[in-house]
C-alpha cells in the first residue's frame, strides 16, 4: 500500500523553528517530485515547495524563500521541509505530496496532478 506520512508539526513561537518529515511507503523515491502544500482555515491551498528526487532541484514559493528549506534522503525515501524563522501566517496544515517524474522542478511544479498525498500536519506559530 501506498502511503505517505508526514509528522513534525506542532506549536512554535514566531521566530522558532520546526523540520516537517515525509516519509513514503509502498514506492521508491528514485524519479519523483515531492511537494509541500500548505491549507490555512479559510485558505486556497497553497503549494510552498518542491524537490525532484532524480535530479535534486527545488523550488520554493516566495512567501517562504530563505527560510524553508527542502531536502531529500533517498536512502530513507523521507523528504524534509525546514521551517525557520516561522511567522504567524505560516500556521496551517502542511501536506507533502508524489508524483512520479524526471521532470525538473520550478515555479508549476506545485501544479502539477499529485498521485500520493499524506495525512496532513498541523503547524501552528504563536505572535
Amino acid at each position: 500500500e501506498v502511503q505517505l506520512v508526514e509528522s513534525g508539526g506542532g506549536l512554535v513561537q514566531a521566530g522558532g523553528s520546526l523540520r516537517l518529515s515525509c516519509a513514503a511507503f509502498g514506492f521508491t523515491f528514485d524519479a519523483y517530485a515531492i511537494a509541500w502544500f500548505r491549507q490555512a482555515p479559510g485558505k486556497e491551498r497553497e503549494g510552498v515547495s518542491c524537490i525532484s528526487t532524480s535530479d535534486g532541484s527545488t523550488y520554493y514559493a516566495d512567501s517562504v524563500k530563505g527560510r524553508f528549506t527542502i531536502s531529500s534522503d533517498n536512502a530513507k525515501n523521507t523528504v524534509y521541509l525546514q521551517m525557520n524563522s516561522l511567522k504567524p501566517e505560516d500556521t496551517a496544515v502542511y501536506y507533502c505530496a508524489a508524483v512520479r517524474t524526471r521532470l525538473r522542478v520550478g515555479p508549476r511544479s506545485t501544479g502539477w496532478v499529485y498521485e500520493y498525498w499524506g495525512q496532513g500536519t498541523q503547524v501552528t506559530v504563536s505572535s
